[in-house]
């Protein structure tokens, strides 16, 4: 995740590029964004062990640490594929196509689900199974896009030259956004981290539950992806055609229809939890710690849609030190609140600072934007 601006960074420069109708930049940013994830994932790979020795002594984490390096042995060799699906899904959304990434999905998924449960209940390859299913189903996906890409767009870099797709403003510029969105996204995953970090020293049924609570934010944050995906893909647009009317009214659209899906959610985690929860695990001591969690799960619509739809929106505009800084500021709250409330609250304290963390990060971000004036 710390590499998401390729993701963000593509989807923004390619919609601002489709608005002004510059056929070869949007080719440019392309070539640009999947050089740089290549780059990056062939890094990783071989960086793997020290990665690993860091990563599992911070974690810990009991039981579950001997499982989720089985994991990370194998899923790291998709780290160039992971990467470069980033910049793909990005650069689609940025063209207004976001049929393809979805049905790329789809499929990936259903490959991945399909491989795994071969691997792991016929084959008996436990942890190590999930990973390699992933990691085959990823690299099928890259395939397919690479297969679209070049049948509907052709072989877009025969009509580029080295200096228009990497000439040293255009680096610049790439780099300058990218890095402004490389810190913000340290920042959530700081975040993030700490969280895994703080639940697994309370001990694995914990850890067990705040994952499983986790993917009640992760339900609702795929949902809210769809509305932030359109906010980037119309804030480049018609920023790129230079049509600031359009764009007030569209965005004004996707806030009421991302608020009226938070209100769903936080109705469906008040009265259905228990079953939603069941979905995901049969472990019923783990979903009794978790339906303790209740009241923060159902805070996290309403105190987080704000964060994702303006995200999408300075995506778009390739606003990027506004979100770092935004980001930066809720990540302090975050941090000062567990530490004030920690010695009082216990377990709480995590959900509670990240409530307010969510909370902060879209409140801030639709102030500081000032959409209708100056973007």
């Amino acid at each position: 995740w710390n590499f998401g601006f390729l993701r963000m960074g593509t989807s923004g420069f390619a919609a601002q590029a489709y608005g002004a109708r510059d056929c070869k930049e949007t080719a440019s940013v392309m070539i640009r964004a999947l050089s740089v994830s290549l780059v990056l994932g062939l890094l990783i790979m071989l960086l793997q062990r020290p990665l690993a020795a860091v990563s599992f002594r911070v974690f810990g984490g009991g039981d579950t640490g001997s499982l989720a390096y089985d994991y990370f042995r194998v899923r790291v060799w998709s780290a160039p594929a992971t990467l470069a699906l980033y910049v793909f899904k990005g650069w689609f959304i940025g063209m207004q196509d976001t049929r393809t990434p979805m049905w790329i999905s789809i499929g990936g998924n259903a490959v991945n689900i399909a491989l795994s449960v071969l691997f792991v209940f016929p084959l008996d390859m436990g942890m190590a199974g999930v990973a390699l299913g992933t990691t085959l189903s990823e690299y099928l996906s890259l395939a397919a896009f690479v297969w679209v890409w070049l049948g509907r767009y052709g072989l877009p870099w025969r009509s580029l030259r080295v200096r228009e797709v990497f000439g040293m403003r255009k680096i610049l510029v790439f780099f300058a956004v990218n890095g402004d969105i490389f810190l913000r996204t340290l920042c959530l995953t700081a975040v993030t981290t700490f969280f895994v970090y703080a639940s697994a020293w309370q001990g694995d049924e914990v850890l067990a539950a705040n994952a499983l609570l986790m993917q009640m934010f992760t339900l609702f944050s795929y949902f809210m992806d769809g509305f932030a995906y359109t906010a980037e893909a119309l804030t480049g647009r018609f920023i790129g055609e230079g049509n600031m009317r359009e764009l007030v009214r569209y965005v004004k659209r996707i806030l009421l229809w991302s608020s009226a899906l938070a209100l769903f959610f936080f109705v469906l985690y008040g009265v259905a939890l228990r079953p939603v929860l069941s979905i995901f695990t049969d472990d019923e001591s783990v979903v009794e710690l978790a339906l303790h969690g209740r009241l923060w799960i159902m805070a996290v619509p309403v105190a987080g849609f704000l964060a994702f739809i303006y995200d999408g929106i300075l995506i778009g505009a390739t606003r990027s030190a506004l979100m770092r800084n935004v980001m930066a500021v809720s990540t302090a709250v975050f941090f000062g609140l567990y530490y004030l409330l920690e010695p009082m609250w216990g377990g709480d304290a995590l959900w509670c600072a990240f409530i307010f963390y969510l909370l902060s990060r879209g409140v801030l971000q639709m102030r500081a934007s000032r959409l209708a004036e100056n973007i």
